[in-house]
Formats: C-alpha cells, sequence, structure tokens
C-alpha cells in the first residue's frame, strides 16, 4: 500500500439494544393483539356485568350455569303430600329355618343293594319304595321256617290223637293213668315247637319285608350315601339316605329382651302372631306363617329370646338350616300421617322436614317419627295431612327459600328452567373469534 493513502475509516457495527428494542417492539405488538382479540364486547355495561355475576351464584356446585341467572330465582324441587292410613308394627329378627322331622334312613337287614328306586332331591310320600336289598337269602330263611312249621305240626296231630286214644283206654281201665299223663305232656311239648316255628316264620317274613326299604316320613331326600352294588348293614352308622320334612318347616328366631313385655301381652291374648321370613337380604319374601312356641327363658349371653315359627312351605323356597330374617307384626298404628322416607332429614337437633308453602317458600319443621316399612315411614308430629314436603333439592333449601314445584308425588306439573344461552358462566359474553 501507497504511505501516502489515507486509511479508510471501519464501518460502524450493530449495538446490541437495538436488538432488545426490535424484540420488545414485536412483544408489545402481540400483547395488544391478545387484549383486542379477547376483551369484552363494548356493549358490556355495569348492570350486565352485575346481573351475570347474580346468576353465577345460583349456578351448579361445577360451576356451571343453571336456570334463570337472577339472584331471586326460586329453586326448583318435588314435593309429596303427606297422606293417612295404616302402618303396621313390626319387630324383626334373625332366625334359622329347622326340618320339622330328619330321618337318616339304615338297613336293618345286611345284604347286597341291588336297587336304588329313588333320585337325589326327591320329594317322597310315606312308604314309597327307596331301595331294595337282595332278597333270596331271606326266601331260602323264610322255607326252611315253613318247613319245620309243618314238620312240627304234623307231630303234633300224632301225638294228640295218642292222647285221644289213651284216654279212652283209660276210661275202659285198659291202660294206666301215668301212660295217659306222658302222652297229654308230649302233646303241649309239640304245641309248643309249632308255636316257636310259627315265631320263625314270622321273623323270616319280617326280614324279608326289610329287604325292601321304603320312606318312613313324607319329606325331601338328600344326597344318595350308599351306591347300588354295595354291601350294606344293618350297624352301619352312615345311612343310606337322608329325608327332611320341610312341608311345614319351622324357623327358630331370636327377638331382643326389650321386646319380651310387647311379645307375651300379644301371646297371651291367643290371637296369633303372624310372621314373614325373608332372604338374606331381606329384601325378598319367602314365606309367611305364624309363631307355633315362645321359649321359657332369655339367654343371658346374647339378651334374646328365642321363638319358633311354622311355614307351609308349599313351594318349597325354605330349605332346613336356611339363614333368613323375621318380621313379626306385632302391632298396627291406626289413622297415622305418613310421608316418603326421603322427606326426613336428620340434623342436629334431630329430625326435621321442608314444608312447601303455598306462597311459593319453604318451611322447616321438626318431627317426631315412629315405624317405618319400606320407603315410607310414619310422622307422630309435626305435619298435617296433605301438606307437602319436599323430596327433592334439599340440598339447597333455607328457611324461607323460594321454591319451584316442578313435581308432585311423581306426577311433572312444570318443565325444570333450562340455562341462558347467551350469556357465559363468568358473567361475560363468549370472546370474539
Amino acid at each position: 500500500m501507497n504511505k501516502d493513502t489515507p486509511a479508510q475509516p471501519n464501518p460502524p457495527k450493530t449495538t446490541p439494544w437495538r436488538l432488545i428494542l426490535l424484540w420488545l417492539a414485536i412483544i408489545m405488538m402481540v400483547v395488544a393483539a391478545a387484549v383486542y382479540f379477547f376483551r369484552p364486547a363494548a356493549n358490556d355495561n355495569p348492570t350486565d356485568q352485575k346481573h351475570a355475576k347474580g346468576n353465577f351464584a345460583k349456578g351448579g356446585d361445577n360451576g356451571e350455569a343453571k336456570g334463570d341467572w337472577s339472584e331471586n330465582a326460586p329453586i326448583s324441587i318435588s314435593v309429596a303430600t303427606a297422606r293417612q292410613g295404616d302402618m303396621p308394627i313390626y319387630l324383626n329378627g334373625l332366625g334359622t329355618a329347622t326340618a320339622l322331622r330328619t330321618v337318616t334312613v339304615h338297613s336293618r337287614v345286611d345284604g347286597e343293594l341291588i336297587r336304588v328306586a329313588f333320585t337325589e332331591g326327591q320329594l317322597v310320600r310315606q312308604g314309597d319304595l327307596l331301595a331294595e336289598i337282595d332278597p333270596r337269602p331271606f326266601q331260602v330263611q323264610l322255607k326252611q321256617a315253613e318247613g319245620q312249621l309243618i314238620r312240627d305240626q304234623a307231630l303234633l296231630k300224632n301225638a294228640q290223637l295218642d292222647l285221644s286214644r289213651y284216654q279212652t283206654l283209660q276210661a275202659q281201665d285198659s291202660i294206666s293213668g301215668q301212660q295217659t299223663a306222658t302222652q297229654a305232656a308230649l302233646v303241649t311239648q309239640y304245641q309248643g315247637t309249632v308255636e316257636m316255628d310259627q315265631a320263625q316264620v314270622d321273623n323270616a317274613k319280617l326280614q324279608l319285608t326289610y329287604a325292601r326299604i321304603t320312606a318312613p316320613i313324607n319329606g325331601r331326600i338328600g344326597l344318595r350315601l350308599v351306591d347300588q352294588g354295595n354291601i350294606v348293614h344293618a350297624s352301619d352308622t352312615t345311612g343310606m339316605l337322608v329325608i327332611t320334612q320341610t312341608q311345614p318347616i319351622s324357623v327358630v328366631f331370636t327377638l331382643p329382651e326389650d321386646a319380651v313385655p310387647s311379645v307375651m301381652k300379644r301371646w297371651q291374648v291367643g290371637d296369633g302372631l303372624g310372621v314373614e321370613a325373608f332372604d338374606r337380604a331381606g329384601h325378598t319374601k319367602l314365606a309367611s306363617g305364624k309363631v307355633l312356641a315362645v321359649d321359657n327363658q332369655i339367654d343371658t349371653s346374647t339378651g334374646t329370646l328365642k321363638l319358633k315359627a311354622q311355614f307351609d312351605n308349599m313351594d318349597g323356597k325354605l330349605f332346613a338350616n336356611q339363614f333368613v330374617n323375621i318380621k313379626m307384626r306385632l302391632d298396627t298404628l291406626q289413622a297415622a300421617v305418613l310421608v316418603p322416607s326421603v322427606a326426613v332429614q336428620r340434623g342436629a337437633d334431630g329430625a326435621f322436614v321442608y314444608v312447601a308453602k303455598d306462597d311459593g317458600s319453604v318451611e322447616v319443621r321438626a318431627v317426631k317419627t315412629g315405624p317405618s316399612e319400606n320407603e315410607t315411614v310414619a310422622i307422630l308430629d309435626g305435619v298435617a295431612v296433605n301438606e307437602q314436603l319436599v323430596v327433592d333439592g334439599t340440598d339447597k333449601l333455607r328457611a324461607g327459600s323460594a321454591v319451584n314445584v316442578v313435581k308432585r308425588d311423581n306426577q311433572t306439573l312444570v318443565p325444570e328452567p333450562q340455562p341462558s344461552t347467551h350469556l357465559h358462566p363468568t358473567g361475560r359474553h363468549p370472546a370474539r373469534p
């Protein structure tokens, strides 16, 4: 380079603060655009905001709009009318079904089981054939006994003829009296032998009868305990089958000792105590019967009294050793005020109900409840017949709340108000797209 040529200055460099200003300008533009698109509509005014705020206060628990958005909008409820009727009073107990009779059938003779004439679970009547044991050994014994009887009967007859002749000769003084007496003793001896032979014949016939096993009682047969072809003995402990008589059937149940005075009062009257048996869950009715007996002492370990009831059980719904719930009708509450159980609320001060008044408000009223049955409870004090009690919508109610009855006695009266669609639950109009 020529030393006489002047040096050229360096080009200016871009400073970092200019880049920072550029990025800040971009961010401010984005924020301004977001504010413009998502700000409230221009026609929103304080009155609309206040109206929306009041409506949201009446919204559902999940923050969604519900019903009319006015602060004074009535709460939709369902009511039921208190009615008058009779309420049965029941005592509840736990019981176990027991067969009226249970018989384990054994063979009374030894021999081979050649026939099983029953089906497991079959209902039988007394005298029905159940099984057969090989009868041939008993038939042979019968023949032997009958043959012995015939022989001894012949000897007896011959001895009696000889005695008759001896008596004639003795009358003629042809023989001694001693010979006649000896012949008379021989006749008596043969008579005894014939009696013994007859007993042997009867015993052989009886053993032959035992070869046919019949039902001793009416009832239902259980599972078979011995199969055909086995040798059975009269000394077997397990038996061949078990028959339980379940028509009728008994149920032994217990009641608390506090109920004993009222139970004994009705029992001593003698008009009978009706009972109903329900399944383990207590929902399905199985049978109806009556109390048959009352125990004579209270179980000190449980504080309960045992009672026995009897059921016809013609449909066979009750089985031996089945667990059941017992409801015993003790009395009837006449002309009681009856209301649905869901109408009765529980609080720190006891039971209460919401009564819907004619002016569109509700009143909180304390009540005294009585016996209940299924979904109905008797009110002893606090509610009059034909008053309207709230059964649905009670979670939002307070004393004096404005209400709108949409259902009465399960009948729809008016459609329930629907949420407004032009206002967002937050009290603002939907954002512009």
